[in-house]
C-alpha cells in the first residue's frame, strides 16, 4: 500500500491514558453537585480581546462530573437509569455499534451507513466527518470518549496530507469530506484513504468539515473535562490552519464566507452558492469555539484577535440582513430600487418583485428566521433548518430571535415537520425552476432528498435548539413522531413528500445519523445538561441594538 503515496499511519496516535475517570463504573457514582461558575463561554469578547497573558485554556473553565456532565445550566435527571428507555434505544445503540469502524484495533468512527440491502455501496461504507458528529455526540453522553478522541486525531493526520484535486493543490487547513480504512487480511494490515472532494460529485470540497471538526474538539473537551487533548500543538495548529483559510483576506465585502455550492450538508447543485446560512452558522460557531481553544500564544494571539472581530462583524450583518420576520418582509416588499451611495435602503438592490409568492403566506405574524443566503440583488427566502438550528446554538440568533425561529416551527408545523421531522429545506423547487437550479438533477426532484426531503437526523439539531429556547414539548412531540416509523422503516436516510410520509427514493437503510440522531435527542431530553457540549451561551457584547425600521442600517 506504501507505493500508493499513502503515509503509514501510527496505530496508537499518541492517544494518552484517559482522565481519572474510571468510566467502567459510571453507574456506580453519585451525581457531583458542581457549584455553577461563569464559563469562558460567558465571557464576553471585549473581554476576550485584552489580558491574553493570562493563560489559554486553563481560562476554558469546564465544569463536569465522572459522569460526562457537560456543565450546561439545566437540571439533570435524578438517576442515569431513572427512566424507562423507548424499546427503540436497544435497537439504536446496536445499529450504532455495528457500524464502528476500526483502524489497527482502535475504534476509530463509523460508517455512513450499514444497508446490505443496497446493491450499490457508493462511498456509504466511509467514515463521513459530519456523519460522525452525531455518533460523537452519542458515545460522549453515554461516557465512552475514546472514540470521539481517536476521531479527532486521524482526521487531524489527514489534514496534514497533501490534497490535489487534478494539478490544483488544495489549502493546507482542508479537512476531508471521509475516510476509509483499507484492511489487507494477508498483510494483517490498516491503510487509510481519504477523500477531500476529490471523489465527491461534483469535485466539490467540503467547507463544513473543518467547522465541525472544531466544534467536535470542543464537545469533547466539555463532555470530559480534557484540557490536554486541545491544547497540544498538533490541535492548536490543526484550528489555526482551518481559521487561515476562512480568515484570509480577499475582495470580500461581508463578513461571511463565500462558498461554492454542494460544500456542506447539501453536497449536490441546490441553488446555495454564495453566503449560505448553513455554512455562516456553522463558521460562526466554529469561530467561537476556537476563541475558547486556543492559546493566547504568539501565532494563538494573532487569530484570537482576528476571531474578535470577525464575531463582531458577523453578528451584526447575520442578524441584520439575513433576518426575516413578518415587519422586515413588509418592508423588503416596499423597498425602492437603483439607490446610489451610504443612504441607501435598499442595500443590496433586492428587486421586491423577485419575492416569491410562497413567502408571504408561509410568515406568519409571529416568528421569523434566516434565510438562506443574501448577496447582491439576490436574497434566497428559503428556510433551511441546520443553518437556523446551530444559529440558535452558537448565539448567532439572539434570544428574541430564537424564541421566534421556534414560534415559526410550530406555527408551520404541517410545512416544516409533518409525519416525520425535519424539512432540510422548505419549500421545495420544481419545475422550469428546477431545472435551472439543480441542473436536472434526478436525486434532488420536488419533495425529496435535499430539496424539500425530511431527514430524521435533524431530529437532535431540533431538539438541542428546543432544550435551550426553553420548548422541550416541541422536541417531544418530534421524536414521538420518528419513533411510530424509524426502527420499522430500518432507520432510512431521509423521507420524501410534502409530509415526509414516504421512505426516499435513493434512501439507504440503517443510515447511521439518523440512528445516532434519534439517540442524541433521547439523551438530551432525559438529561438537558448534556446541551453544554454543543451550545453556547449568547456574548453582551456581540448584542446589537436593532429597531425595527425600513432601512437595514437601522
Amino acid at each position: 500500500m506504501d507505493g500508493m503515496g499513502l503515509r503509514n499511519v501510527s496505530s496508537h496516535c499518541s492517544i494518552s491514558e484517559m482522565d481519572d475517570y474510571d468510566f467502567s463504573r459510571l453507574h456506580d457514582k453519585p451525581r457531583l453537585n458542581i457549584e455553577r461558575q461563569r464559563s469562558f463561554d460567558e465571557r464576553s469578547l471585549s473581554e476576550l480581546s485584552i489580558g491574553f497573558a493570562r493563560g489559554g485554556l486553563d481560562n476554558f473553565d469546564i465544569t463536569c462530573s465522572p459522569g460526562g456532565r457537560s456543565g450546561f445550566d439545566t437540571p439533570a435527571s435524578s438517576a442515569r437509569n431513572s427512566f424507562e428507555p423507548h424499546p427503540m434505544v436497544a435497537d439504536a445503540w446496536e445499529a450504532l455499534r455495528r457500524s464502528l469502524v476500526h483502524f489497527r484495533g482502535q475504534p476509530v468512527g463509523t460508517i455512513a451507513a450499514y444497508d446490505h440491502a443496497s446493491e450499490e455501496v457508493l462511498n456509504y461504507d466511509q467514515v463521513f466527518v459530519r456523519d460522525f458528529v452525531p455518533s460523537a455526540l452519542a458515545f460522549l453522553m453515554n461516557g465512552e470518549p475514546d472514540i470521539v478522541k481517536n476521531f479527532l486525531l486521524k482526521t487531524l493526520h489527514l489534514q496534514g496530507w497533501e490534497k490535489r484535486i487534478d494539478r490544483f493543490k488544495l489549502g493546507e487547513g482542508a479537512m476531508p469530506a471521509s475516510f476509509k480504512v483499507l484492511h489487507d487480511p494477508t498483510r494483517k494490515t490498516d491503510t487509510l484513504i481519504a477523500d477531500f472532494g476529490e471523489s465527491a460529485i461534483g469535485r466539490v470540497a467540503p467547507v463544513d468539515s473543518g467547522f465541525w471538526w472544531i466544534i467536535l474538539l470542543r464537545a469533547y473537551t466539555k463532555s470530559t473535562g480534557d484540557l490536554s487533548l486541545a491544547e497540544t500543538e498538533d490541535c492548536q495548529k490543526g484550528m489555526r490552519l482551518i481559521l487561515a483559510l476562512c480568515l484570509s483576506e480577499g475582495f470580500d465585502t461581508f463578513p461571511t464566507l463565500l462558498c461554492a455550492d454542494g460544500c456542506s450538508m447539501i453536497d449536490r447543485r441546490m441553488g446555495v452558492y454564495g453566503y449560505p446560512i448553513e455554512i455562516q452558522a456553522l463558521f460562526f460557531m466554529a469561530l467561537r469555539c476556537a476563541l475558547a481553544m486556543l492559546k493566547p500564544d504568539t501565532e494563538g494571539k494573532e487569530f484570537i484577535e482576528r476571531i474578535v472581530k470577525r464575531l463582531h462583524a458577523m453578528s451584526y450583518h447575520m442578524r441584520s440582513y439575513f433576518w426575516l420576520d413578518f415587519q422586515q418582509l413588509n418592508d423588503i416588499y416596499r423597498y425602492k430600487t437603483e439607490e446610489y451611495s451610504h443612504t441607501a435602503v435598499n442595500k443590496f438592490n433586492v428587486i421586491p418583485d423577485s419575492i416569491p409568492e410562497w413567502v408571504f403566506d408561509f410568515m406568519p405574524t409571529r416568528g421569523g428566521y434566516f434565510i438562506g443566503n443574501v448577496s447582491p440583488a439576490r436574497m434566497d427566502f428559503r428556510w433551511f433548518a441546520l443553518g437556523n438550528c446551530v444559529a440558535i446554538l452558537s448565539s448567532l440568533a439572539t434570544p428574541e430571535q430564537s424564541m421566534a425561529i421556534m414560534d415559526l416551527i410550530e406555527s408551520r408545523w404541517e410545512e416544516l415537520v409533518g409525519e416525520m421531522p425535519l424539512k432540510i429545506c422548505y419549500p421545495a423547487i420544481e419545475s422550469h425552476e428546477w431545472r435551472i437550479v439543480t441542473g436536472c438533477d434526478p436525486k434532488n426532484t420536488r419533495w425529496s432528498y435535499h430539496n424539500g426531503g425530511s431527514w430524521p437526523v435533524l431530529l437532535w439539531l431540533l431538539t438541542a435548539a428546543c432544550i435551550k429556547t426553553g420548548r422541550p414539548q416541541i422536541a417531544r412531540r418530534a421524536i414521538e413522531l420518528a419513533e411510530s416509523r424509524l426502527l420499522k422503516d430500518s432507520w432510512p436516510e431521509y423521507y420524501d413528500g410534502k409530509l415526509g410520509r414516504f421512505i426516499g427514493k435513493q434512501a439507504r437503510k440503517y443510515q447511521t445519523w439518523s440512528i445516532a440522531g434519534y439517540l442524541v435527542a433521547k439523551m438530551m431530553l432525559e438529561d438537558p445538561s448534556h446541551l453544554g457540549m454543543i451550545s453556547l451561551e449568547e456574548d453582551k457584547q456581540m448584542k446589537p441594538v436593532l429597531k425595527r425600521c425600513s432601512s437595514w442600517t437601522c
